[in-house]
């Protein structure tokens, strides 16, 4: 009969072969996990008054777990949607385990079961035309760094990179010919191109002059050189819708987060009249459905449907009910 394997060893096992070796997670995946099972040791030493290493697999049962998922929302005030993705980082953890761990099978099962919690679906936010070119003037580009900001603005803006992927460019990732197109590597490290317009292809070859052309050289460095941070970014991006909510009003009601321009962009597209399923393609997302989120947001196609449809003509009239007869005969 196998033996029980020891929740260090599944753990460590877990991390290094499940994650690391055969589904070569990004960094990105690795540290929202690592973080999520260090709250997790850390919770359940409270609760059960073990050391982590003295932990056995059947002790982090759902009843456990249940508890550390409320403790989350009660204590550290986590939205459902931050729950729900603690939540696939322990499931991952068990589906290995299920197959690492068979005679703990019945706990392990009893934790797979754990639903998600419902959350409330927020409208994107996004930016219009005039906000994106409120934005793209406020740069000052008489300066290196304004000069830098508005190439990294444009380029997001209509490309609808992820900050992550933006951040990653190097110069070899950009073609600027013919059929220009910039490549980067999404989530799940699949691989996608994606067209550059005409404004940004001539932004982006001053910007790499300015630079001097080099393949490895990352496309929008810090000062310091190497690849901007997400808290350089988001600094830069405040810094500039600050200036830019001084000229175009409907921006101080809106948070402007990297995230946003990417929305803007697949906005742009399906304003324009692009099909979904292009859009989702454009954006490297899994399935077309996830682009089911823009159509909720644009209230100008819902606007132009509405003008679409026949006004009910005539006055209204007071109900008359059917004759006898003939409300006998409809009801056969």
């Amino acid at each position: 009969m196998r033996s029980r394997a020891t929740l260090p060893a599944l753990l460590q096992s877990f991390f290094t072969v499940r994650l690391m070796t055969q589904r070569k997670a990004s960094a990105h995946t690795i540290t929202s996990y690592r973080d999520t099972f260090r709250l997790l040791l850390h919770f359940t030493q409270k609760q059960l008054r073990k050391a982590p290493s003295q932990l056995g697999l059947s002790d982090l049962n759902a009843s456990l777990i249940n508890a550390f998922l409320n403790d989350l929302q009660t204590s550290r005030h986590n939205s459902a949607r931050s729950r729900n993705l603690r939540l696939t980082a322990i499931r991952s953890f068990f589906r290995y385990a299920a197959l690492e761990a068979p005679a703990d099978s019945g706990v392990i099962q009893r934790v797979l079961a754990i639903p998600n919690q419902r959350q409330t679906r927020a409208l994107v936010g996004f930016l219009t035309r005039p906000e994106i070119e409120a934005l793209l003037a406020a740069p000052n580009r008489t300066t290196w760094l304004g000069r830098r900001d508005y190439a990294f603005i444009i380029t997001a803006v209509q490309t609808g990179l992820r900050l992550s992927e933006m951040t990653a460019l190097r110069q070899q990732d950009l073609s600027l010919g013919a059929g220009a197109h910039v490549c980067c590597q999404g989530k799940g490290r699949k691989e996608r191109c994606t067209p550059l317009a005409k404004p940004t292809v001539a932004v982006l070859k001053a910007w790499i002059q300015e630079q001097g052309s080099e393949d490895s050289k990352t496309l929008f460095p810090s000062t310091r050189g190497g690849p901007l941070s997400a808290d350089g970014v988001q600094h830069l991006l405040a810094r500039h819708v600050t200036k830019a909510r001084k000229t175009c009003a409907s921006l101080r009601k809106k948070r402007v987060s990297p995230h946003v321009l990417r929305h803007a962009a697949a906005m742009e597209l399906l304003q324009g009249g692009v099909d979904r399923a292009v859009i989702a393609l454009w954006l490297g997302h899994e399935s077309v459905e996830t682009t089911q989120i823009y159509l909720d947001a644009d209230l100008a196609l819902k606007e132009e449907a509405l003008a679409k449809t026949n006004p009910v003509k005539g006055t209204p009239k007071r109900f008359q009910p059917d004759d006898e007869l003939l409300a006998f005969l409809k009801k056969l």
